[in-house]
C-alpha cells in the first residue's frame, strides 16, 4: 500500500505529505512495513533485475 492517496483523518491532508503527528506516524509504520525489498516489488524493480540477469547471462555464455 502507498501513501499517495490515502487521507489522515486528523489534519484531511495526504498522508504522503506528513503534515501533522499522525500522518508522519503513518508514513513510517508504512515504511518499516514494506521493508528494505520493496523497491523490487514494483513492475520497474523487476524489470530492472531481469534486464540485470539477461546483461550477466548474456557476459558469461559469450564465446572467448
Amino acid at each position: 500500500m502507498t501513501a499517495e492517496w490515502l487521507v489522515c483523518a486528523n489534519c484531511a491532508g495526504r498522508v504522503s505529505e506528513g503534515r501533522c503527528a499522525v500522518c508522519r506516524a503513518e508514513l513510517a509504520r508504512l515504511r518499516a512495513e514494506r521493508g528494505p525489498w520493496a523497491t523490487l516489488g514494483g513492475p520497474a524493480g523487476l524489470v530492472a533485475l531481469l534486464l540485470a540477469l539477461v546483461a550477466v547471462l548474456a557476459l558469461v555464455a559469450r564465446p572467448a
